[in-house]
């Protein structure tokens, strides 16, 4: 009978809108036709329709979206940018005023008030990171995405190895790129072990071009031989395996020989497993991860294929800067560098996030149609309807009013005006109300959207309760980027490590984490009193002090600098520490002085060199002290010598 099932996925609160679900429950092909394309696979449908409808609100044209699906009086909509000022409010909140590279251990001074291994390492790989993110323009590429996870639901990150500026290079795409091949029978939220980016080329006759569709796909899979650019039989472009070792000359050949190697791999001729130690790992790893860039005419797919069975045999592939053919390149890395970032925490075994305009749209519909209506009754507000009875015959029927203008009426004549300023009042409160509706389903209280007065807030505390929503909102949203920031900074490391940068010799992997700034207003003297009291109590450590103070806002670059500088003036504090353990070496590193150094020698004066007021006279006189010394010397067999009471014989 055409009786339609209701399915609850991940994207059905999209479904009361007739453009995007119809009656069979699928997008509008008209209005989404990059979701209807032949290689997307049909769970991804409804995806990227979602994508684009929300991309549509975020850009003032869901109207005209709407249109595209057969709304008659859908171009008529106003659309004030309500869902766009959602975005990036939301955005500035999970965000924060600042990011800040962290690396746990860093600040530690250590017990014996020097650094240690693992505090030197901590701090020298948050120095590298800092500098990564300085060089890579970090914060701009963090905006680009979230303003994308925010109003999406999804956002993705690429990373690769630049050779030419020796650092890894970071980019960002449009989850409707964004392909997983995630798992049928396990954990959606796992992380794939193959990802493809895909978008199509409309055909360009001007240029001569076809409609194209191009992939990038990343694969771990098992260590194979080393493989080499080269050309197949049909001019492609393509990696050939290398040739197998022979043996040297004169020297018999071994009953199984080994496969071409790349450098550092090991082959085990009993498993026929190659096996490599890459730097961050204690022991040797059996994958890796391979690069395809590959770029199909449309024209040359037969049959059924989706975005993750394209025949390779059609497939033109890309070359590097460096000449490499990327037909499986083995990137010498085993994981795949491509972080996906949800808005919201998935669901159990969901991969995907949800967009913060998912629970409110239907109240923006809501905002855009009273809008529209406030529209209307203003022009009717500012150009009243006028009736006129009673006119003086002869004049035209068709009448307008201006300034000055003067009707003559009869004796029974009368002139009426239609009021709608009542109308108009009471759409506007309608539209605070809907406003203030979708501020509460969206735990955005309106203080934080600029349309509350703070000064009605009896006291902080009732301030600090009024943005509790917002607080539980914000800790659920940071906390499902947490673990993906962490990834992305590791996998920085790896990439450093792999590509041999000669700052990273010798550096180990560290849990880095991206640490999100305050966002909402911050009471400084409060929280510097807090601090005070705390660490005078020695009940906060001074290393926590610090942080509280940097969260708070105050102008603190570097915690372990502050601290430094702190330590440097605590006086009160170094005398307590020599009280305690008498040991000025301790005393000297916490103050960062040298209280100990090395002695001095004192100069040396020869005999003869000093002077009195007569200089001569005086040499005279020790000229002959010292023939009187000799002359008794010469006449005793020992002598004391009265300036040094040592004795000494009469032999010189």
């Amino acid at each position: 009978m055409g009786l339609r099932e209701v399915v609850i996925h991940a994207w059905s609160w999209l479904n009361y809108k007739p453009i995007y679900s119809d009656q069979l429950g699928m997008p509008n092909r008209r209005a989404f036709p990059e979701a209807k394309a032949s290689w997307v696979p049909a769970e991804d449908e409804k995806r990227l329709a979602a994508y684009k409808l929300l991309a549509a609100y975020d850009n003032n044209q869901a109207a005209e979206l709407a249109a595209m699906g057969g709304d008659s009086g859908a171009r008529e909509r106003r659309e004030f940018g309500d869902p766009s000022t959602y975005i990036d409010t939301v955005m500035a909140h999970v965000l924060g005023r600042e990011q800040t590279i962290t690396v746990p251990g860093a600040e530690d001074d250590g017990t014996d008030s020097t650094p240690g291994a693992e505090a030197a390492m901590a701090a020298r790989v948050q120095d590298l990171l800092r500098q990564w993110a300085d060089d890579e323009l970090l914060p701009m590429r963090i905006q680009q995405a979230e303003r994308k996870v925010v109003a999406l639901g999804d956002g993705v990150y690429r990373l690769a190895w630049e050779p030419g500026k020796n650092r890894p290079t970071l980019r960002v795409h449009d989850p409707g790129f964004y392909f997983p091949i995630l798992p049928e029978d396990g954990d959606a939220g796992e992380y794939p072990t193959r990802v493809h980016f895909a978008w199509d080329f409309p055909e360009d006759p001007k240029r001569g071009l076809k409609a194209r569709v191009r992939r990038i796909t990343y694969e771990l899979d098992w260590i194979r031989p080393a493989t080499a650019s080269g050309v197949d039989t049909r001019g492609r472009a393509v990696r050939a395996p290398l040739p197998a070792p022979t043996a040297p000359e004169g020297q018999a050949a071994e009953t199984e020989e080994a496969p071409p190697l790349s450098p550092g791999d090991l082959y085990y001729p009993a498993t026929g497993a190659i096996a490599r130690q890459y730097a961050w790992n204690d022991e040797p790893s059996y994958v890796t991860c391979y690069l395809t860039d590959a770029t199909w005419e449309l024209g040359d797919i037969k049959g059924p294929a989706d975005v993750d069975s394209l025949p390779l045999d059609a497939a033109t592939f890309a070359t590097r800067g460096d000449g490499e053919v990327l037909d499986h390149l083995d990137l010498l890395i085993d994981f795949v560098p491509v972080v996906h970032v949800p808005n919201t925490v998935p669901p159990a075994e969901e991969h995907w996030g949800q967009s913060s305009l998912a629970k409110i749209l239907q109240v923006m519909d809501e905002l855009a149609g009273t809008d529209t209506d406030s529209s209307r009754a203003s022009a009717t507000t500012g150009s009243p309807i006028i009736s006129i009875s009673g006119q003086t015959p002869g004049r035209d029927q068709d009448l307008a009013i201006a300034p000055g203008t003067v009707f003559k009426l009869g004796e029974t004549g009368r002139m009426d005006t239609l009021n709608t300023a009542p109308n108009l009042a009471e759409l506007r409160n309608h539209t605070h109300d809907l406003q203030d509706r979708a501020a509460r389903v969206a735990r955005l209280p309106a203080v934080t959207m600029g349309a509350g007065d703070p000064s009605k807030f009896p006291s902080g505390f009732a301030f600090q309760i009024a943005l509790g929503p917002l607080d539980s909102l914000i800790a659920s949203m940071r906390l499902a980027r947490d673990h993906k920031y962490r990834l992305l900074l590791k996998m920085v490391q790896r990439l450093f490590l792999a590509g041999q940068h000669p700052d990273w010799a010798g550096v180990s992997v560290q849990s880095a984490e991206l640490s999100f700034g305050a966002y909402t207003p911050t009471d400084k003297a409060s929280v510097l009193e807090q601090v005070t009291a705390g660490v005078t109590a020695g009940i906060l450590s001074l290393e926590t002090g610090v942080r509280m103070l940097m969260d708070a806002g105050f102008p603190i670059d570097d915690a372990a600098e502050e601290i430094e500088r702190i330590e440097s003036r605590a006086f009160a504090a170094a005398k307590d520490l020599a009280d305690a353990t008498g040991d000025t070496d301790a005393v000297g590193a916490f103050l960062g002085l040298d209280l100990n150094p090395d002695p001095v020698a004192p100069a040396v004066v020869l005999p003869g060199t000093a002077t009195g007021e007569d200089g001569d006279a005086f040499q005279d006189d020790q000229d002959t002290a010292e023939e009187d010394l000799d002359s008794e010397d010469d006449n005793a067999p020992t002598s004391t010598n009265r300036r040094t009471g040592q004795s000494r014989g009469n032999t010189r």
